[in-house]
């Protein structure tokens, strides 16, 4: 983590955080997190404990994006079910009490790890790791969002269809010069969109390793963090996304399994990941799989064209938005080879 306390002025927020959270005492501290770029993330030191606070970057935002709010209703809904989450304690939308929107939640104490090939264990502790990250996505896919409040939480209809015309508005509002692999799945998308099957579940948006934090010694989902991105829409979007991250590159920001052998590493292939899924959805198979794949690149090249277009305007939670933001077209381009 590094300091980060010049953007948070302390003292009123504790003053407003004892006033709001039961058994809250200040004074309070705080650290950035070093990682995400998107909603700026401190943990909060404070004598009552430690907390989590993640906020809207300040200046002007794109619409729709950095949805604080949002995160914060999914955590409370998500409190009593079989998905693990932080608990909700504050959403303050008052953006004068440290300049933006942003919420706390409780600190959840385990490990997270950067990269899928998981050197820090043992091969023999790699498969369960994996076997729980899946059936903790079966699990929120399960969930019933009518009984946990959030029926209204998305839109009806064409999950992806929506979804491509979605994020294609926002790449066009991030574009900063053109991409001609974006420009071919823009137009290749919308006319291969499979028809709607009826499935809707409450999706995370950016289930990956990283946005997970795990028991330090045993093989346990701790918390899923990170919920930005949160919606009503097609179960198998978080899927794909979860397998289109493991076949990035081992290198760079967003690390992936790409050019390594998963038998020897001891983590399951990509078939094994949906078969194993499909098994605890009682699903027998997946088809369009190759479209629900390039969806996610293209969806996260359009994420990551946000931030490069945030970095570029000085206006990034993380001094590295640049060079992660550069990967959109690297991205873009994996997708058209896979169609």
């Amino acid at each position: 983590m590094t300091k980060d306390i010049k953007s948070l002025d302390t003292v009123k927020l504790a003053t407003y955080l004892e006033k709001q959270i039961e058994g809250f005492q200040g004074p309070l501290t705080a650290e950035k997190f070093s990682g995400g770029q998107s909603n700026p993330t401190f943990l909060l030191k404070a004598r009552s404990g430690n907390y989590v606070l993640r906020r809207q970057p300040p200046g002007h935002l794109l619409k729709g994006a950095h949805a604080v709010d949002r995160e914060y209703r999914v955590l409370a809904a998500l409190r009593d079910t079989a998905v693990p989450v932080a608990r909700a304690y504050q959403l303050c939308e008052d953006p004068e009490v440290i300049g933006s929107m942003f919420y706390v939640m409780s600190f959840v104490q385990g490990e997270i790890f950067w990269d899928p090939a998981l050197p820090e264990l043992a091969r023999e502790k790699r498969m369960p790791l994996y076997s729980e990250v899946i059936r903790v996505l079966a699990a929120l896919h399960d969930v019933d969002v009518n009984a946990v409040g959030l029926s209204d939480y998305g839109r009806s209809g064409n999950y992806f269809e929506r979804q491509v015309g979605m994020w294609t508005k926002q790449y066009r509002a991030a574009e900063t010069e053109p991409i001609e692999a974006m420009e071919k799945l823009i137009a290749w998308l919308p006319a291969n969109t499979p028809p709607d099957d009826g499935q809707q579940s409450l999706v995370h948006g950016d289930y990956r390793f990283d946005n997970l934090i795990f028991h330090p010694t045993e093989a346990k989902v701790l918390a899923v963090l990170d919920w930005e991105l949160s919606t009503l829409g097609h179960p198998f979007a978080d899927l794909a996304y979860l397998c289109m991250c493991l076949r990035l590159p081992s290198f760079g920001q967003i690390s992936g399994l790409a050019g390594k052998d998963r038998e020897q590493l001891g983590v399951p292939t990509e078939a094994q990941i949906i078969a194993q899924y499909c098994a605890l959805r009682g699903i027998e198979a997946i088809e369009n799989w190759p479209f629900y794949l390039a969806f996610s690149y293209f969806r996260l090249a359009a994420i990551l064209q946000g931030v490069l277009k945030r970095a570029l305007g000085g206006n990034a939670s993380n001094d590295k938005a640049i060079q992660v933001g550069q990967m959109a077209g690297q991205l873009a381009q994996m997708a058209v080879a896979l169609i």
